[in-house]
């Protein structure tokens, strides 16, 4: 099964989206932006008292570190922007990574382990359920991002990533995608791109509509989220 895939993504490489492709729908994408804006403001009054109640127990736990945690990203034609996230893991989560990358628990240039030493107490519920998430909202607001699309990559894996990969960057990176609704941190790297492939190539609102929905599904059933 395997080597069927790696022939499929070999033939797929010959055949590969551009721009013109992705954004000839207009009315889609005006549509889309006009999905992501109104359900990212409301998003953001709604989910307010949550925004606060994590942000007092992220303080409870770690007094000196700050609530929110902001990570430079590949967005859409590999522009690069400042995502935001509760952060769920100590300070100095960062330079410890280079020490743990060699336990990576997923193929490809994603970096995933189950018991990441470096998570604090509140930042395993909160991973768990995706609620690290919700910040992610204000980059939607703000046109980096959208409800629904590829994860956005960190600049490293950009850096690594085949022509077929950068597929995944030709549309605006989202909060949730067929990934997460799919398995999440059980599909390998490949697995995902093929999936965000798909989701490009198919993409129409009620397909976003069905993702956000599955999305809510995943957050009550946190079975994969680590």
């Amino acid at each position: 099964m395997k080597a069927v895939a790696v022939e499929q993504r070999v033939a797929s490489s010959d055949h590969l989206l551009t721009a013109d492709q992705v954004n000839a729908n207009s009315s889609y994408i005006r549509m889309k932006r006009f999905v992501d804006i109104i359900g990212s403001f409301t998003g953001l009054i709604l989910l307010s008292p949550i925004f606060l109640i994590v942000a007092i127990l992220i303080k409870i736990e770690d007094p000196k570190g700050p609530v929110f945690f902001k990570q430079v990203r590949v967005g859409k034609d590999e522009t690069e922007f400042h995502m935001y996230k509760f952060r769920s893991m100590v300070t100095d989560a960062e330079d410890r990574l280079k020490d743990l990358l060699v336990l990576n628990e997923v193929t490809g240039s994603m970096f995933k382990m189950k018991n990441d030493p470096r998570i604090t107490k509140i930042g395993k519920f909160i991973r768990k359920t995706s609620i690290d998430e919700l910040p992610q909202l204000w980059n939607v607001l703000k046109g980096e991002m959208s409800l629904v699309g590829p994860r956005p990559p960190l600049i490293r894996e950009v850096v690594e990533y085949s022509l077929y990969d950068k597929q995944r960057l030709l549309v605006t990176p989202g909060c949730t995608g067929l990934w997460q609704v799919s398995g999440r941190n059980g599909i390998g790297f490949n697995e995902m791109v093929d999936l965000d492939i798909t989701y490009i190539v198919n993409r129409d609102i009620f397909l976003d509509i069905k993702i956000i929905i599955k999305t809510v599904k995943c957050m009550i059933n946190t079975n994969g989220a680590y």
